[in-house]
């Protein structure tokens, strides 16, 4: 082994000698002492910042204590992330930098469990009043309305594609000026304030656009006073405090169209409890009587869209979602059946009354037809022992185990025996499991089984039925007709029956509303 210390093992006592050739060079590194020991080295004190503790003292760590938010904030904040409270205008970081101002203000005052959290409007809620503002402000909007030619009565009509486009003297003066300014720099705001970030697009989001949509809205179910753009001139500018509470309603026309709200909703065109009452109870005699399922659910989105603006959630609310969404199963409409399940979820873990064991039933068969086995798993974990001594659970139940275990005889028989509104779920995949079954029947029997035995066993009403269904899915030549009875030639057909099964067990994609 080599006993030469290389250089940078070099102590101030042992220089280290170089070749003369070398002797003048600058060298290409920086001698550093090598450390001993442990010891704190004298000559090269640590930094101040060094000698301070690591360690937070008792004092410290009192005060850095984890605030503890009470129910009522957590639950707050659950609401403000459901889907149904979405508002397509406010994006998901703008709500979240809204909810943190909001708790970390109150929390900052001492005010955690004095504010009303259940009756505290949502952030984005927050956020879209305070553009409606904004946009109500006559400075703002008053070059929309010199453009605008029509009668007061005009403005209760929809919107037509010519009324998008402005003419040239009625263009805002910034769409002649620089395209880049953005909004927040056309607005006069007092210098205290904090300009909220609003930005909107040039063309189908301008203001133009959605003056017009909230005149529209404001024109609903006759003409009213309150119009937003009839505060003066010195209405107070858009602030940030917390006490927006919810609509209470005025408008006494117990029926009215669905609009989806664009703006703050006008009080005048909000029905109050007890019109919305008596609103179902005419509806529901106009659906006995005409079936009209068109506008019946319009009726039912506008009286849902009531109650929501006004923050009612009470027996009453629950009613509304249960009578829609059996309707919307009745008719097959499973994107509105989905919405009003969605929402009955949330009313019934506030312990509102209802019917929570019929809907949980329901909501296993409908992840059953969507096959949404994540989703399943959820509605199983909310089933109690309880839950499951009723009819309709149970047998939901006994559904989704037959279908595992692959038993299509106990299926059709649990098919055949349904509670409540479960058959309307169960006949959107009854066809599905029929091929299934088929395809087993099919590899299992040799040559043919008998068509009567097929009705029996899958739940058709009749043998005609029976041979109209394997004729829609095979060709005819897998049918035949022996000593007076008609017989599947089970091995040629399993091929067509297996395509077909396949097809049909697709992920079912629910696209919305009808």
């Amino acid at each position: 082994m080599n006993s030469s210390v290389p250089p940078w093992r070099a102590t101030a006592s042992a220089p280290v000698s170089t070749p003369s050739a070398f002797s003048s060079a600058t060298p290409a590194y920086i001698p550093v002492h090598a450390r001993r020991s442990l010891a704190p080295n004298q000559a090269n004190p640590p930094a101040p910042y060094a000698s301070q503790p690591t360690m937070s003292t008792p004092a410290e760590a009192e005060t850095r204590k984890r605030v503890e938010f009470p129910p009522a904030v957590r639950t707050y904040v659950q609401r403000c992330f459901a889907p149904e409270n979405n508002i397509p205008s406010v994006t998901t970081a703008e709500m979240q930098e809204k909810l943190r101002a909001t708790i970390t203000t109150a929390a900052e005052n001492q005010k955690l469990g004095l504010i009303d959290w259940e009756r505290l409007a949502l952030p984005q809620v927050m956020i879209q009043n305070e553009r409606n503002k904004i946009l109500a402000n006559p400075s703002v909007s008053s070059w929309a309305m010199s453009s605008q030619s029509t009668s007061p009565g005009d403005s209760s009509r929809k919107r037509k594609s010519t009324d998008l486009h402005q003419s040239e003297t009625g263009s805002p003066p910034w769409r002649k000026a620089n395209h880049r300014n953005r909004f927040e720099d056309r607005v006069t705001y007092p210098p205290t304030e904090k300009k909220p970030r609003i930005t909107l697009d040039d063309s189908s989001k301008s203001r133009a656009n959605l003056e017009m949509r909230r005149k529209r809205f404001e024109g609903v179910g006759g003409s009213h006073g309150g119009s937003l753009s009839s505060s003066p001139t010195d209405s107070p500018a858009p602030t940030t405090e917390v006490d927006q509470g919810p609509v209470i309603g005025r408008c006494q026309a117990l029926e009215k169209n669905y609009f989806r709200l664009t703006s703050a909703p006008n009080p005048d065109t909000v029905r109050p409890l007890a019109v919305l009452r008596k609103t179902l109870d005419l509806l529901k005699k106009k659906w006995k009587k005409d079936g009209n399922y068109g506008y019946i659910c319009d009726q039912f989105k506008s009286l849902r869209q009531d109650l929501t603006v006004q923050h009612i959630r009470n027996d009453f609310t629950v009613i509304v979602y249960e009578i829609h969404a059996r309707i919307a199963l009745e008719k097959g409409d499973l994107g509105e059946y989905n919405q009003c399940q969605t929402q009955l979820r949330v009313l019934y873990a506030q312990q509102l009354g209802g019917h929570p064991t019929e809907f949980k039933a329901y909501r296993i068969l409908y992840f059953i037809y969507t096959r949404n086995w994540t989703a399943m798993n959820d509605a199983l974990a909310d089933v109690t022992a309880e839950d499951k001594k009723d009819p309709a659970v149970k047998h939901a139940l006994d559904v989704r185990s037959a279908l595992a275990l692959g038993n299509y005889h106990r299926f059709f028989q649990l098919y055949l025996d349904t509670p409540n509104m479960g058959a309307y779920l169960m006949d959107m995949f009854v066809d599905r499991e029929r091929l299934s079954a088929l395809a087993a029947i099919c590899k299992s029997y040799k040559p043919d089984v008998n068509i009567r035995f097929i009705t029996e066993e899958l739940g058709f009403e009749s043998d005609e039925q029976t041979a109209r269904f394997i004729l829609d899915h095979s060709t005819e030549k897998m049918l035949e007709e022996k000593n007076g009875s008609v017989r599947l030639l089970a091995p040629k057909a399993f091929t067509f029956f297996e395509q077909a099964k396949a097809e049909a067990n697709r992920i079912v994609d629910i696209k919305g509303q009808i």
